[in-house]
């Protein structure tokens, strides 16, 4: 099966759920600067999202890029990671709207959490679809990157109860971490087309 009608249906569901996000985004009610402190935990919470959803973008075009084909394991897969996705707008507007308070940013993280699973289980259906010798095997390794933004999503639902501002930073940190493009693929892309 081709990989082409996934990626389109994938890039327009991220496409959605970006715009859903600042559609929701509610003006402030007066025109000084001191009504922008009001929106101020929604916009917050509004750019950590955008950061995560563009990671999963740009990460997710990467790994297709390697991908040849796609199975129906893949497509089931692709959308569980999708469906994890479409929930970031509603946690990030609780969240956000309530000035980050305990169940909504341990939301928050619940919904990080799975849709971390989810791009892992992704990606192991299609290195299983490739084979061990891809370019995407190569290029993901162990993956440590991948493990360890589950652990601080982990760590932030459970920092959550304890001092949500806390939890908050945890989240950002594991958006820090992948803000800079994974460029493995890319190397091993360049490197499998420059060996003849």
């Amino acid at each position: 099966m081709s990989k082409s009608r996934m990626e389109i249906f994938s890039d327009a569901l991220f496409a959605i759920i970006m715009t859903i996000m600042v559609l929701e985004m509610k003006v402030p009610h007066g025109v000084e600067l001191a009504a922008l402190s009001a929106v101020l935990p929604v916009f917050l919470s509004y750019v950590l999202s955008f950061i995560y959803l563009s990671i999963y973008w740009t990460n997710h075009h990467h790994m297709l890029s390697v991908t040849h084909q796609v199975s129906g394991g893949i497509l089931w897969a692709n959308l569980h990671l999708l469906f994890w996705l479409s929930l970031i707008p509603f946690a990030s507007r609780w969240m956000g709207e309530n000035r980050f308070p305990p169940v909504p940013t341990a939301l928050y993280g619940v919904i990080l959490l799975l849709a971390g699973c989810a791009y892992l289980l992704l990606q192991r259906e299609i290195l299983v679809r490739e084979g061990p010798d891809s370019v995407l095997a190569a290029a993901v390794g162990k993956d440590w990157k991948g493990r360890v933004s589950l652990l601080l999503y982990a760590l932030g639902i459970a920092l959550a109860f304890l001092r949500p501002w806390i939890a908050a930073v945890v989240y950002v940190s594991a958006a820090l971490m992948w803000l800079v493009p994974d460029r493995r693929i890319e190397r091993k892309v360049a490197h499998a087309l420059s060996t003849p």
